[in-house]
């Protein structure tokens, strides 16, 4: 009874509850990678079809996020995550039994739909049940929880899809989503008040807003120039890993150097495994140090370093490549310190808006590049297929990384515009402090 009885205790219960259903998000929006040439070969879709059929996803995901903010701040975390859960995979299931093109675009769409809640209810849990101390490495850890979801798009479900194929993979994704579905609404409360438990100390209260109240906040986020510079950055760095892990990493290493789906699909697994081990830690330093904005630098630089060693090289020895996907999977973490930045800037009561906003940046990142570099890859397709999906050269895999490396480098122009107006906001302070001195 001690863990249901202390909130200390609880509220790790309840965040795992909700953090299985972002697992099985990830799942859902990075399995186009793995599912790439079998969905090609389906369907009879081009690169760029592809790129669409995989990006619908993020358009509609990415087009909730302020909404999402709204009905996390308004409605509260618990039933709009349980909603959304609901939604995702029940479009899960008609994925797999789509028929055609536009019936997969349709129940893909439904699946980003209900998808597309679920992050920013974590974090607005989070907002009402952790100290603000700790939201960073909150943060990272739910970034992790992704990374796990990742990992599982990856080698498990190749192995998966070779067992019972992807149709019957994909299906039993979604049914289990439904029973975790009723695991949230059963379990999860959007505040330890809520919940019978006594206030915890150091955690602000998270009052229902009014529709005054939310059209000042959200008015306030939008003219926020921070919100805008950090909406770049990670439209540029979460957009890539998407991209990267979740649609055409996975056929740049097999048809870059002739292995199997499996053996392919582990080099993305290394960008999970990346993506499981940076942001908490990133997150967790963060917090220690008291430090957000020179740890994204630092992180942007190293990350556009591992992208255009790929662009220069087009195919280096394999552990080049592993390592690359890891260092990229990890550094996203300096990137995700945005949100603890933007949550700090705006009150505690708007925490779903603004990190709404933000949240939704990325996603319109992760709709458009996949598109982008499918549009690239069919200018340098071969002409031939394998397996139904079209084969592209190395040539067009080298210009697509380019095109990834110029993300790289705006997200990290990004970072030093924040730590230069963050420097010069200290100098301000400092000036101050120092006139108000001399005139005592």
């Amino acid at each position: 009874m001690r863990l249901w009885d202390n909130p200390l205790r609880r509220r790790w219960l309840l965040w795992g509850t909700l953090g299985i259903v972002f697992l099985l998000v990830n799942v859902n929006r990075l399995s186009s990678a793995v599912l790439a040439e079998e969905l090609m070969a389906a369907f009879g879709t081009t690169g760029a079809q592809l790129g669409t059929l995989h990006a619908v996803f993020f358009w509609i995901y990415a087009v909730m996020q302020i909404p999402t903010g709204v009905l996390a701040d308004r409605v509260g975390p618990r039933l709009t995550a349980a909603a959304g859960a609901a939604v995702m995979n029940v479009g899960a299931i008609w994925f797999a039994f789509a028929d055609g093109y536009l019936t997969a675009i349709l129940a893909r769409g439904l699946v980003g739909l209900g998808g597309s809640v679920v992050f920013v209810c974590i974090l607005r849990f989070c907002a009402n049940w952790y100290r603000a101390d700790e939201f960073a490495t909150m943060s990272g850890a739910t970034f992790a929880v992704a990374g796990i979801g990742g990992v599982l798009a990856t080698t498990p479900l190749a192995v998966a899809v070779d067992a019972v194929g992807w149709r019957s993979a994909i299906g039993w994704l979604g049914v289990v989503g439904l029973g975790v579905t009723v695991l949230v609404f059963a379990l999860v409360r959007d505040t330890p008040e809520r919940a019978g438990l006594e206030p915890l100390e150091g955690v602000p209260r998270q009052p229902t807003l009014t529709n005054a109240e939310l059209k000042s906040h959200l008015s306030t986020v939008l003219r926020d120039r921070w919100v805008w510079v950090l909406s770049v950055m990670l439209f540029c760095t979460s957009g890539l890993n998407l991209t990267l892990f979740g649609l055409w990493g996975v056929p740049y290493v097999r048809q870059t150097y002739d292995v199997s789906v499996t053996y392919a699909s582990v080099f993305t697994l290394l960008g999970g495994v990346g993506g499981i081990v940076g942001p908490p830690a990133i997150g967790w330093l963060s917090d220690r140090l008291g430090r957000r904005v020179e740890l994204m630098v630092a992180g942007g630089f190293c990350y556009v370093v591992c992208l255009a060693v790929l662009a220069v090289a087009g195919n280096p020895p394999l552990v080049v490549v592993g390592s690359a996907f890891f260092l990229t999977g990890a550094l996203l973490g300096s990137f995700l310190l945005g949100y603890p930045i933007v949550k700090d800037r705006h009150p505690s009561s708007a925490s779903g808006i603004s990190t709404g906003t933000i949240n939704g940046a990325g996603f319109f990142g992760a709709a458009t590049l996949p598109t982008l570099m499918g549009w690239t890859l069919d200018a340098y397709w071969t002409g031939e297929y394998a397996g139904g999906a079209r084969v592209y050269s190395e040539t067009g895999y080298r210009v697509a990384f380019w095109i990834a490396t110029l993300a790289a480098v705006i997200a990290l122009g990004c970072t030093i515009w924040i730590y230069r107006r963050q420097r010069a906001g200290r100098d301000e302070l400092a000036a101050s402090s120092s006139e108000r001195v001399s005139g005592e």
